[in-house]
């Protein structure tokens, strides 16, 4: 399997496959390079070179106890990014990987990055604080990590089935398959990276970060997100970057890249052209 090795010694496992401008994709947690399923088709479709890997502790890559955290996620794919000598690179993140793209080219600077794209993604910051009011309690996150301790694929299976994709809503159509493929990936990455990694995508504040980029961003949410809310999340990214445009999506869930493909992978291709 195609992998590259970090300072600390992690193997990363990535899949890169075309020839053109290169795209590539950060995924959620607790999730794995095979969540953008549909979009690296598409896209390798359009001649695009795609790119994803899966985070340090997820998927394939090592499972590793230490480095769950936004600069070990951006470190690693800075890594990525320079053993594959990427340049005029187009990055999208997804939930977590949204907050890894921001904070990736904050800590690392855009000379080999040309757009980026953040999808239900959780910066500026998730955990409720005297300066972010809007937030979800801590207790939230404290329970999250509780629930993976005591039964993760119990958990798993819950979310999946549940507010991830909002199955869990009156007039949703839930697909088995779907659900079956949420856990898998879920399953397939270390609990010890899943149980940290919860504390990094709810309690890392990127509004720094976010004033520092320059790049062309396109912040991409949906207004029923069950899981990242809107209002403290999409918005106030958008107002934060210096060249952000926000595209909100009336009803779409917070995995709206797998249950609203064609029409989040049109608005992708649209803005990446643009």
């Amino acid at each position: 399997m195609p992998t590259i090795r970090t300072k600390d010694n992690v193997e990363i496992f990535y899949k890169d496959w075309g020839s053109g401008q290169p795209i590539v994709f950060s995924h959620g947690w607790p999730l794995s390079s095979d969540d953008w399923d549909a979009q690296m088709l598409f896209f390798l479709d359009h001649g695009y070179r795609v790119i994803a890997h899966d985070r340090r502790g997820h998927g394939r890559s090592t499972q590793v106890a230490e480095g769950h955290d936004m600069d070990h996620y951006a470190d690693d794919l800075a890594a990525l990014t320079a053993h594959l000598d990427l340049k005029n690179a187009i990055h999208v993140g997804h939930s977590t990987g949204g907050g890894e793209v921001v904070h990736y080219l904050a800590r690392h600077g855009e000379s080999r990055a040309a757009k980026a794209v953040i999808i239900a993604a959780v910066p500026p910051l998730m955990v409720r604080t005297a300066s972010n009011p809007g937030g979800l309690p801590k207790e939230v996150f404290d329970d999250f990590q509780k629930q993976v301790a005591d039964n993760r694929s119990q958990f798993y299976r819950e979310v999946a089935a549940g507010p991830f994709y909002g199955y869990n809503r009156p007039d949703a159509k839930p697909s088995e398959a779907v659900i079956q493929n949420w856990w898998r990936q879920g399953m397939m990455g270390g609990a010890k990276a899943h149980y940290d990694g919860i504390v990094a995508f709810s309690q890392t504040d990127f509004t720094e970060d976010l004033k520092k980029i320059s790049v062309p961003v396109l912040v991409m949410h949906g207004d029923d997100d069950q899981i990242v809310p809107y209002a403290d999340s999409g918005p106030l990214s958008a107002k934060l970057l210096k060249n952000g445009t926000l595209k909100t999506y009336k009803g779409f869930p917070h995995g709206m890249p797998t249950t609203q493909a064609a029409i989040i992978n049109a608005d992708l291709l649209a803005f990446i052209r643009s």
